[in-house]
């Protein structure tokens, strides 16, 4: 991977959400919405029914966290270094403080959930669904993990296979997270754009250079030599 150059895609990015954010503010979406939702409820026979729920596991947050740190202590671990575990930690605070928040915010009902809910496409019906945590988990999540892994085998993964890896899966539940209908097609491109966006952060970080020893309380951290460089967890 490289490290993101150049800010205009991410202010692109931050538009586009902004964008997307107005226009299912002001109903100019609703129809879509409605639209899809109508259309993927009355095309769900149960083997896509049962097949989409599987899938959908792949952009469970917490299993994808849990993973990720795992991997993160046992690079440590090899290395000596805590700063494997910097990238876990940005990524679950950004996920909580950029996502979460926008989910209280616009307060939107899903497209079934909960029940009995009037206007539930619009903004501020009583709900959590915009945008899609689980779309915006996958793109995070699975750009940490390919991270990770080419630290710990960065000759074993292949371009291909980090490619594949980094957005296979997220345009994997972005689709079965709206043919259940557990999400509005907008929230799920919404998802999309704001893990797209968190992830080119991350992106921009050097792990390697981050001045941990200023940390109040890390003296014997580093008189120990747990803040050595890992230059596999370079993103290139």
């Amino acid at each position: 991977m490289r490290r993101g150059r150049g800010w205009l895609p991410d202010a692109v990015l931050v538009l586009v959400l902004g964008a997307i954010t107005a226009l299912v503010w002001t109903g100019v979406t609703h129809g879509i919405d409605l639209d899809t939702r109508d259309w993927v409820d009355s095309h769900r026979p149960t083997w896509a029914y049962v097949t989409a729920r599987v899938l959908n596991y792949l952009g469970q947050g917490t299993p994808l966290a849990i993973l990720a740190m795992g991997l993160a202590v046992l690079l440590a671990w090899r290395q000596h270094s805590v700063r494997p575990v910097l990238p876990v930690l940005t990524a679950y605070l950004m996920l909580m403080f950029v996502v979460g928040p926008m989910k209280v915010f616009t307060d939107r009902a899903a497209p079934h959930k909960p029940e009995d809910t009037l206007n539930r496409e619009e903004f501020f019906s009583g709900g959590m669904s915009y945008p899609s945590g689980h779309t915006a988990n996958t793109i995070v999540w699975y750009g940490v993990l390919v991270l990770l892994l080419s630290a710990l085998a960065p000759a074993a993964l292949t371009p291909a296979a980090r490619l594949a890896l980094r957005f296979g899966p997220p345009l994997i539940v972005a689709f079965v997270t709206t043919y259940l209908g557990f999400h509005w097609i907008t929230d799920t491109v919404a998802g999309l754009v704001a893990g797209l966006l968190l992830d080119r952060l991350l992106r921009r970080v050097n792990w390697d250079a981050v001045p941990l020893h200023r940390v109040p309380g890390t003296r014997r951290w580093a008189e120990r030599g747990w803040f050595g460089k890992v230059p596999d967890l370079a993103l290139r």
